[in-house]
């Protein structure tokens, strides 16, 4: 009997589809309107007909692993990368078209840090406030407001790489916002820092949304896309799903007419735990999650059948993990790659 491929229960294959969007939006509303978009380097494809929109004052989250064409899309959006199909407007122009007019509106937080690292805190800002032509009072307004709200006072005369990644990267976020922008995209802004400074800078970016201000950030921690109103996941240049993180859990892909999914707590070595339940008939998936087991198995198997009677086992509701761990595994078995 052939193994059964993650992804395939009960004979039925499980398929990575996009649940349709909203069927009603305001026009007025949309920051950001992509429409199977396509870009391509040569005969390598990197964003595969991608379908997308952004409303006013949201922070949605852009999620797939490295390579899958996120960074791609934004430096599109942005304008510095053409596009081999589809169309986009972002803040109601046309990208293709208006691109250094549309620059002039939106702030770009790169992945690595960008800045000046041999400038200090301040002469950073002070080149970013002349490079989008603040006069002095706006620069002086504008930086006084932004250092107040980030923090940044005490390392205003610190070189940027003498700051810690905490600081780089509100230094990066405040250069990026200098000029009022209405919409910003953030290429994994908060990869490399710790714990408190994640927090700290989200609180920030949740401040920018109350202004008004849309943002597309992209991002690999689960707990900040939960914070996020709309997630989408890229995969393989093309986007799988988009919508709320409870829409996403829903979906029937996840947890299949016919399964259940169980948190399993384990007092012996979880590794090992979960080795032994990977070759049990009727468990589609398992996987560590903290000191338990999170698996997806056949509703008709017992407890027993399963090898779990003598452990804590309890249902459990799928996790934005599992839901991004299935459909990048239907993705892979649809594209013939195993």
């Amino acid at each position: 009997m052939a193994p059964r491929i993650p992804g395939e229960v009960a004979g039925q294959r499980i398929t990575a589809t996009l649940p349709p969007a909203p069927a009603m939006r305001d026009p007025s509303e949309c920051i950001v309107d992509i429409n199977e978009v396509t870009i391509k380097f040569g005969t390598f494809t990197a964003v595969d007909r991608v379908t997308l929109w952004l409303r006013r004052g949201e922070v949605f989250g852009l999620l797939g692993p490295n390579g899958s064409g996120k960074t791609t899309l934004i430096r599109a959006l942005c304008g510095l990368l053409p596009f081999a199909g589809g169309t986009a407007q972002v803040l109601g122009r046309g990208v293709t078209e208006y691109a250094e007019q549309i620059r002039t509106q939106i702030g770009y937080m790169s992945q690595k840090f960008s800045l000046y690292e041999d400038l200090t805190a301040q002469e950073n800002m002070d080149f970013y406030s002349g490079i989008y032509g603040l006069s002095a009072r706006e620069a002086r307004d504008r930086q006084g407001e932004l250092v107040d709200r980030t923090g940044l006072k005490p390392y205003l005369n610190r070189r940027a790489g003498q700051l810690s990644g905490g600081w780089k990267q509100r230094l990066a976020l405040t250069c990026a916002i200098l000029h009022r922008p209405r919409l910003v995209f953030l290429d994994e802004p908060t990869a490399g820092i710790d714990p408190v400074a994640r927090r700290d800078l989200w609180d920030l970016l949740f401040q920018l949304a109350a202004e008004d201000v849309t943002l597309l950030v992209t991002t690999h921690y689960m707990d900040e896309a939960e914070r996020c109103a709309r997630v989408g996941y890229i995969y393989l240049g093309r986007m799988l799903t988009v919508g709320t993180p409870d829409e996403l859990k829903v979906l029937p892909q996840i947890t299949p007419p016919g399964t259940r999914r169980l948190e399993i707590l384990t007092h012996h070595e979880t590794a090992s735990m979960l080795e032994r339940l990977r070759h049990r008939p009727g468990v589609l998936q398992a996987t560590i999650f903290g000191q338990s087991i999170h698996a997806l198995v056949e509703e008709s198997r017992s407890l027993t059948d399963l090898g779990l009677d003598a452990h804590e086992v309890r249902p459990a509701e799928p996790t934005l993990e599992d839901v991004f761990v299935t459909l990048s595994r239907a993705a892979v078995q649809e594209n013939g790659v195993l």
